[in-house]
């Protein structure tokens, strides 16, 4: 790609949100009815390509059962407030009601409490009991501390997600925490890991060589995330996912065929994100903002992940969505609205069968083109 020059010492390459792209339709058209929205990562299968982001105002035991159910993935955050708290209600409707001067200062120090291995277990249980598939999510730096816990209580898919994660981590001589070997970790797990984020060829190879089932795209949060403020860190996610998606077919050729799942997460907000997701290449998204407007949510309308409660420098906030309906509605429909935060997968159906695809791999050729000015 060319690169533009910034100044005489710098040169970038641009790079584009999925915002800043459309889909093109076809000659041919199908009936919604005709399209086949099904995913499968590892031994799992489900029948959509929706996973429920790790963050508190989306996912607790019972939203993750009922996302399952509805066809989807829910992934618990074990860092979070199912893990620190024997009853989290009564923090979440407080976060969800505190006025936005208080909210860091509280977020943190709500989120200072020990996670306990005993709840990890409990949740995990309560997943299982729930007939679904269990995924759950650590980050990099607690990962390795809970990751006996996380299996032997049960998990399906175990989950390592942060802001950034790379399969070379470097700590100062004098550090008290040993890196995360990635490669030797999942060697040694017996159940699938999604690794991430990523956003970058070179960054995506790396993080596939070792072992990972599926990929992260992107830096997580979303609507409720500060990173580009706080670090001046950000890659659009358009670009973002066809680069990794590169990654993901020069890994294929590398491996003799060994296939990573990508999934996109952060930046799919509205239901026309989805399909321009998976467009770019992605398999997967994973959503945060548009499930924490369910009104079963436990955010109580409010939306914020683990980066907004850093105890050194936070990189996201609590901010306000408020409600529009069910889960099942959100996910499937009817929708009552025309702005795209209801039945993300009718929309994703609707935009295949517009184009002429009938499954998921199919449409991730589908011709797409710039639109700046939207």
């Amino acid at each position: 790609m060319t690169e533009i020059e910034i100044g005489g010492a710098k040169r970038a390459r641009p790079a584009y949100a999925l915002d800043d792209i459309a889909i093109v339709p076809s000659r041919r058209t199908r009936d919604p009815e005709a399209v086949s929205v099904a995913w499968r990562i590892d031994a799992y299968s489900f029948e959509t390509p929706v996973l429920a982001a790790p963050m508190d105002s989306v996912v607790s035991p019972a939203t993750a059962i009922e996302i399952g159910r509805l066809g989807g993935l829910g992934v618990l955050d074990l860092d979070g407030l199912w893990t620190r708290y024997d009853d989290p209600e009564s923090l979440l409707a407080e976060i969800a009601g505190l006025d936005p001067d208080r909210v860091t200062p509280r977020l943190q120090e709500i989120y200072s409490a020990a996670i306990r291995p005993d709840l990890i277990a409990s949740r995990i249980a309560e997943i299982r009991a729930g007939g679904v598939t269990v995924a759950a999510a650590l980050s990099p730096m607690r990962t390795a501390q809970f990751a006996k816990a996380v299996v032997d209580a049960g998990v399906d898919i175990f989950v390592i997600r942060g802001t950034t994660v790379s399969a070379e981590h470097v700590s100062p001589p004098e550090s008290a925490r040993e890196p995360l070997n990635l490669k030797q970790f999942i060697y040694e797990l017996d159940v699938p890991v999604i690794v991430g984020g990523c956003a970058t060829h070179q960054a995506a190879l790396h993080l596939m060589r070792t072992g990972a089932a599926g990929v992260l795209v992107g830096f997580g949060g979303g609507a409720a995330h500060t990173t580009r403020d706080v670090l001046g860190v950000r890659v659009p996610m358009a670009s973002a996912i066809a680069d990794v998606a590169a990654a993901r077919r020069d890994y294929m050729d590398e491996s003799g065929g060994r296939y990573v799942h990508v999934i996109a997460d952060g930046g799919v907000g509205r239901s026309g994100d989805l399909p321009k997701a998976i467009a770019c290449g992605a398999d997967a998204v994973m959503v945060g903002s548009p499930l924490a407007r369910a009104v079963e949510a436990p955010g109580h309308g409010s939306h914020w992940g683990i980066e907004a409660t850093h105890p050194e420098l936070p990189r996201g906030e609590r901010v306000q969505l408020g409600t529009v309906g069910s889960l099942a509605e959100i996910m499937h429909g009817p929708s009552r609205t025309a702005d795209g935060t209801m039945n993300l997968v009718g929309a994703l159906r609707r935009a295949m069968a517009t184009t002429g695809y009938s499954d998921l791999k199919e449409f991730q050729r589908v011709e797409v083109v710039l639109t700046p000015t939207r």
